[in-house]
């Protein structure tokens, strides 16, 4: 009698762990999250990008993209600028009709628009002027100026001159 009563003991004891491991389970696994899931923050925007990704939503292109892609513009006192955070980055829709302009430290973009090729873009008191490069302005003040190329301007290299 008393090795059945430890049977049963030891039996309960295994049944009663698989029923709370169970109840944990189906709590972790809540609105499609477990608990492996729970450390990731979800830091999407209301469109749908990886904020820590560096997506930010484009509305001229309507969908997420880097934020630091585009055709980088430097401010104008600090022309070689390599600090990515104080550029602005121009992308342009397909048409080229409407340039989409992302300011530093700014969460938002504007969308500046131009009636015919060889105008500016223009919203506002903005201006993205075209030529060797782009320059963009607010009012009569040229703030940032960038030679037109995409990406990320590579100022030094770490390659020993010869």
């Amino acid at each position: 009698m008393n090795k059945f009563c430890i049977l049963i003991l030891i039996l309960l004891t295994f049944c009663s762990c698989k029923l709370i491991d169970n109840k944990e389970e189906t709590e972790e696994t809540q609105n499609g999250l477990t608990t492996k899931d729970s450390s990731v923050v979800n830091d999407k925007d209301e469109n749908g990008c990886l904020a820590s990704a560096g997506y930010v939503w484009s509305k001229v292109n309507k969908e997420c993209v880097k934020g630091f892609s585009g055709i980088q513009l430097n401010p104008l006192d600090k022309p070689q600028n390599e600090d990515e955070t104080l550029s602005v980055y121009v992308l342009f829709n397909e048409d080229a009709s409407e340039a989409e302009i992302f300011l530093p430290k700014d969460t938002t973009s504007i969308v500046l628009s131009r009636n015919s090729e060889g105008k500016p873009w223009i919203f506002n008191d903005w201006q993205l002027i075209a030529g060797k490069g782009y320059q963009l302005k607010k009012g009569n003040n040229t703030l940032f100026s960038g030679d037109g190329e995409i990406g990320k301007k590579v100022l030094s290299s770490d390659t020993e001159e010869q």
